[in-house]
């Protein structure tokens, strides 16, 4: 969308509809962390959220305008700490970000969750498609998923205990 918003403008034109996806695209990328303040009223400060998926997308480790980072970052903002994993951008996460004490880089799925209050699903990589509700449901402190790529069946999850909020749904 970038790149197309820049050669209209290259050529004279004013990409009006462009900018207003590209606007709106941004903005989406909002929407999980939108989603956590208010399911936890805004009391963000010291809790630990798992992160699965840093890279933009599955079978890469590309971060650049990754909606990880636009979630992380804006939960650092409000005093959250992160426990991510991804099968790939790991070392490209330590490039960026470096070493903090408010994020966590873990080894696998199941370490990410290990003292996080929640889960946030961020990319859509196949090995996060089938998992554990049981073990989510008693690594975390509240069993809540937000999930940014909507694999997750609420009412499977629900059956398990485990509520799951996706994108343009409520939570059941």
């Amino acid at each position: 969308m970038k790149a197309l918003i820049h050669t209209s403008a290259a050529t004279g034109f004013d990409p009006l509809p462009l900018k207003a996806v590209e606007t709106r695209n941004e903005r989406q990328k909002l929407y999980l962390f939108d989603k956590i303040m208010t399911h936890f009223n805004g009391a963000i400060v010291g809790r630990t959220f798992a992160l699965w998926g840093l890279a933009f997308k599955p079978e890469t480790d590309d971060m650049r305008e990754a909606p990880s980072r636009v979630l992380m970052e804006a939960l650092w903002q409000v005093g959250a700490r992160i426990r991510a994993y991804d099968p790939k951008a790991m070392d490209e996460c330590r490039r960026i970000y470096g070493e903090r004490d408010d994020l966590a880089l873990c080894e696998n799925q199941a370490a990410a969750l290990k003292g996080a209050d929640a889960l946030a699903v961020v990319t859509e990589w196949t090995s996060f498609r089938a998992p554990n509700f049981e073990a989510i449901k008693a690594a975390l402190g509240e069993p809540v998923i937000f999930d940014g790529r909507n694999l997750y069946d609420p009412s499977i999850a629900a059956r398990h205990g485990v509520k799951v909020y996706g994108v343009g749904r409520g939570a059941v």
